[in-house]
């Protein structure tokens, strides 16, 4: 690819107390990624050096002129500074570093200035300390969107996907949450992103909530009540869908190439099938919005944070899977030279008022 045709990518730096930081700078030496994506990483300056000095990296990377073609430029967000950093311990600072470089991140790609967004791991529990109404990253990029389209977390996994009907709830919460009309729009949404992503008629396996399906009842009517009808109705609409099918086989079906997509009804139900299929090459992929955001499925690994030892297997395939749908999806750098040095003032602006 030209440097004309390479997808341009903004790409936030993750929580400064993992291995986001040097996940990030391995990232920008990679030929792969070079060689698919222009990256424009989001982030302070300070924490990026400190993730290359941990991976043995010299980085050469210039600031943002969004007048200018780049093949990896720097977005400063001037909001963390070394010293407030410790390895495997995230915090207040960390968690609202990683917020500030997402939204930004976000922004430059909903106005057009980036095809899409990738970030490095983010920690959940450093992100509601600096902001506690934080629940996921849907209803962050919903409300930094300022819109209330419907995104759903994706697991994909080689040619493997996998979809949820619930995400981040507590486990007692799920069955009272699933209703017939929740799971078909489920299906739909995972149809709709499927075939965004380049499937034309996606296999769509659901799963059942309930041990072998509920056995005929025996241990639940929920399959029977609530998950088979919805399949039915999706059906009904010319959907590639079967189910409800026992959660304890549906991911050994789809691993030997019957399904493209499993439907989960639960977090854990699907994460934990993935990971074990493959923990150090997943990738966590957001659809339903106007660009494509993608991230490895891993954490942030506080434990080996700061050591150099960070697999950059996941991240990598995340950058590339947003490199290539953009690029299927016909996403372009639309917007006139003057919106981009408008975007390209305010983030600077923040930066300077945050320093």
């Amino acid at each position: 690819m030209t440097a004309q045709t390479r997808p341009l990518l903004a790409f936030a730096l993750g929580d400064a107390a993992g291995i986001g930081s040097e996940l990030a700078a391995r990232m920008i030496a990679d030929t792969q990624v070079r060689e698919a994506a222009r990256l424009l990483v989001v982030g302070d300056r300070r924490q990026l050096e400190q993730g290359a000095a941990q991976s043995g990296l010299a980085l050469d990377i210039s600031d943002w002129d969004a007048d200018r073609l780049q093949d990896v430029a720097l977005v400063e967000r001037r909001n963390i500074a070394a010293d407030e950093v410790l390895a495997g311990h995230g915090s207040a600072v960390t968690g609202g570093a990683a917020l500030d470089n997402f939204a930004s991140a976000l922004r430059i790609s909903a106005a057009g200035a980036a095809q899409a967004t990738c970030f490095t791991p983010f920690n959940k529990h450093a992100m509601r300390l600096a902001n506690p109404s934080y629940v996921d990253e849907i209803g962050f990029i919903q409300a930094v969107l300022d819109t209330d389209a419907e995104g759903a977390e994706f697991n994909v996994l080689d040619e493997i996907w996998n979809a949820r009907v619930t995400s981040h709830v507590p486990l007692s919460q799920v069955a009272g949450l699933l209703n017939e009309d929740l799971v078909l729009k489920r299906i739909r949404l995972t149809d709709e992103t499927m075939r965004g992503a380049g499937k034309p008629r996606p296999r769509i396996a659901v799963a059942a909530l309930n041990p072998h399906a509920g056995d005929g009842g025996n241990f639940g009517h929920e399959d029977d009540a609530i998950i088979a009808p919805a399949v039915a109705r999706a059906a009904e609409l010319q959907i590639n869908v079967k189910g409800p099918i026992p959660a304890d086989t549906v991911y050994m079906r789809a691993v030997k190439g019957e399904f493209d997509v499993v439907l989960s009804m639960y977090h854990d139900q699907g994460q934990i099938a993935m990971k074990l299929i493959g923990f150090d090459r997943g990738v966590t992929l957001i659809g339903g919005f106007p660009f494509w955001i993608a991230t490895p499925a891993h954490g942030t690994a506080y434990d080996i944070a700061g050591k150099g030892m960070a697999n950059p297997d996941a991240t990598r395939n995340a950058v590339l899977l947003a490199a290539r749908l953009s690029s299927q999806s016909g996403a372009s750098l639309a917007p006139p030279d003057e919106q981009r040095r408008a975007i390209a003032a305010e983030i600077v602006r923040g930066a300077e008022a945050a320093a």
